[in-house]
């Protein structure tokens, strides 16, 4: 048996050992998962195959947990960064733009090779009779048009601008006998390929995407114009990340990105490869969206 003694010993012993145990434990607080999204630019289940590889690569470069969260919508997209939900998003150029508005600090860290000089494609049903030509196809008023979604930068930004340009001092409801919003580019496609719209405004990565994969029917829909180039899409980070993570985890993150060489990552994207950049090269966008009146 223990003495009265040795039993205070031993107890002052056991207090010991967990005060030095308490802290080693806090040290080893679990790190919260970075968690992105993308704005769903064509159908879901393309999104969910090209982003489910991202978290795997990031993942096991970064070291940390990484979840993807999906969402229904461009500005559902704007606000899951906004509000902290998600800390990383691959966003269009104006989504983006939008973003860091709204955020203080947030960053444009990467963008597809391909996006530097972005295209947008006007594209007509074949009962049109519109034909390919180099100057914008004034032909296109009074047909029924659809733009993708509304904060879309290829599917509506960037068009809006190029009618508002052909046809000064109109809207594009103005010129058109009417206009609609498909949501996203994959289902632009669908509606002019059906003839529910006759002409409408695409992203010309998902476009031949579509095509590769067999869901454009030449007979029945083409491309009639092709835009000038403009900067595009982009991955965004919350300013915050350093701190959650640790110092440099920007740079890391940026790193991560940019090193993606796997085709069965970037293929999906569109992509050929994954570049740095900065919040400076959008700055065009800013001016077109307040020329336009999308922004503020």
């Amino acid at each position: 048996m223990l003495g009265s003694g040795r039993l205070g010993r031993f107890a002052l012993g056991c207090l010991a050992a967990l005060a030095a145990i308490a802290p080693a434990q806090a040290q080893t607080k679990p790190v919260p998962p970075l968690v992105f999204t993308g704005i769903p630019d064509q159908d879901e289940s393309r999104l969910v195959e090209r982003f489910g590889k991202v978290a795997a690569d990031l993942e096991s470069k970064l070291g940390v947990p990484v979840r993807y969260l999906p969402v229904k919508s461009y500005p559902a997209a704007v606000t899951a960064f906004t509000n902290g939900q998600v800390q990383l998003a691959w966003f269009g150029g104006f989504t983006g733009v939008q973003a860091r508005k709204a955020v203080p600090g947030a960053q444009a860290i990467a963008q597809g090779a391909e996006d530097a000089a972005f295209k947008t494609y006007l594209i007509a049903n074949a009962a049109t009779g519109l034909k390919p030509d180099t100057e914008f196809p004034k032909a296109i008023a009074d047909k029924t048009f659809t733009f993708g979604a509304r904060a879309s930068t290829s599917g509506r930004l960037m068009p809006e601008y190029f009618i508002r340009q052909a046809f000064p001092g109109k809207s594009p409801e103005q010129v058109f006998a009417r206009v609609g919003f498909s949501g996203d580019h994959s289902r632009t496609i669908q509606l002019v390929q059906s003839g529910a719209f006759a002409v409408g405004a695409v992203d010309y990565s998902v476009w031949d995407l579509d095509t590769k994969a067999g869901k454009v029917d030449p007979k029945a829909v083409s491309v009639i114009w092709e835009s000038p180039p403009f900067p595009d899409y982009q991955w965004t980070v919350r300013g915050d990340v350093d701190q959650i993570y640790g110092a440099g985890f920007t740079e890391r993150l940026r790193a991560a990105l940019t090193g993606i060489t796997d085709p069965a990552i970037l293929e999906p994207f569109g992509r050929s490869k994954f570049i740095p950049v900065t919040n400076a090269a959008y700055a065009p966008l800013v001016e077109v969206g307040r020329s336009t009146g999308l922004l503020d």
